[in-house]
């Protein structure tokens, strides 16, 4: 065993053999009929055992199974910046705003598939592996385990070693990493890095701070949804957290995946940002241990409010949510009238118990949110 060896994504041998669990399981023919519906409903389970390998299977399926999500709820899907990425010489650390559970990294590795790029791994919580079959799909699709509910020290002593393998694949050239800026998805439509990740990421450095983190070409990404994946669950978590401790039922998270995969998108924008550079490290290496994470924290946080992608719903989320016109020149009255008609369509879909001006709030905030921290930061959308 390698100290890596319950984080690590699959070999080649383990994603066969967890794939051929994946193909007799009773949803796979529903699975199939669903996502390659011009297939026999046995096209999955025969493709998942014919797999030699996670390149197999990413090309073979996964690529097709992103890009009929693409196809089937997505208006226009755009990107940008790419060609920072194209110019670091070795492996980087892609740190992402995160607003879909699975659609946020799966929409980048569609990108680098498309220009015959290399794939990332990918951090996910082990939230999300509470079945062998999802383990055994997640972990055949370079999926690096975070290891989350666990007490304070075994959570020190589970951050070092996904600090040291996160590092390890960076360095050594094996492979770039896909991580979220913070743990969980955002909620409030308002992306900040967390700063415990920083000092995570710090942890397995062997160098000085500015070393540790020159070393792991850090690039942040900015996925800009039209229409929030799960909007109105988001809304109603926070809701509900305003009075008690929010309670996840036992298949919440596999539920908020399926509905972010089906529900209409609209237009979505992936920015790839400037990597961060050197004199930025040096320039937060001499502040105080804390401060220093703070100065990488605002870096990263410029880069993925300055790549976020504003449209009309965000504009008109913000002036109904602050009673204003201020962006009135960004959309039409009908524009409003169906984003008005969509609030209240999604109101409706939660229990009626629930404080609905209170909730309408909250939802606009959501959409609203990203206009007042571009206002914050002053960069254009």
């Amino acid at each position: 065993m390698t100290p890596y060896e319950d984080i690590a994504p699959y070999t080649d041998e383990e994603a066969v053999a967890a794939l051929k669990v994946v193909a007799d399981h009773p949803n796979t023919p529903w699975v199939s009929k669903y996502i390659f519906s011009n297939q026999p409903e046995t096209y999955l389970r025969d493709i998942l055992k014919s797999i030699r390998s996670v390149d197999e299977f990413q090309k073979l399926v996964m690529s097709q199974a992103i890009e009929w999500v693409i196809e089937k709820s997505v208006h226009n899907f755009s990107y940008d910046g790419l060609a920072k990425l194209q110019a670091i010489d070795g492996c980087y650390l892609a740190m992402s705003n995160h607003r879909d559970i699975i659609l946020d990294p799966a929409f980048t590795q569609i990108i680098l598939h498309r220009n015959q790029m290399p794939l990332t791994e990918i951090c996910v919580g082990d939230n999300l592996l509470k079945s062998k079959t999802i383990e055994g799909l997640i972990r055949s699709n370079r999926m690096i385990k975070v290891i989350r509910g666990i007490s304070a020290r075994e959570l020190y002593l589970s951050s070092q070693v996904l600090s040291k393998y996160i590092r390890e694949s960076i360095t050594t050239g094996k492979s770039s990493v896909w991580i979220a800026q913070r743990e969980g998805r955002t909620k409030n439509g308002i992306d900040m890095t967390e700063q415990g990740l920083l000092k995570m990421f710090d942890m397995s450095g062997t160098g000085d701070f500015v070393e540790n983190f020159l070393e792991l070409n850090i690039v942040p990404l900015s996925i800009s949804y039209e229409y929030e994946p799960c909007d109105i669950l988001k809304a109603r978590e926070i809701l509900i957290s305003r009075t008690q401790k929010y309670v996840k039922t036992e298949n919440e998270d596999l539920q908020s995946i399926i509905i972010g995969i089906k529900q209409q998108k609209g237009n979505v924008h992936l920015n790839f940002g400037d990597p961060l550079k050197e004199d930025e490290i040096r320039e937060a290496s001499v502040c105080d241990k804390n401060d220093r994470y703070r100065s990488i924290r605002h870096a990263v946080d410029v880069r993925v409010i300055n790549g976020y992608r504003l449209w009309n719903t965000n504009y008109i989320a913000y002036d109904l949510a602050n009673h204003t016109f201020k962006y009135a020149d960004r959309y039409t009255p009908e524009e409003v009238e169906a984003f008005t008609a969509y609030t209240e369509h999604q109101l409706d879909q939660v229990e009626p118990t629930l404080n609905r001006e209170e909730l309408r709030d909250i939802f606009l905030r959501i959409y609203g949110n990203p206009v007042m921290m571009k206002e914050k930061f002053n960069t254009e959308g």
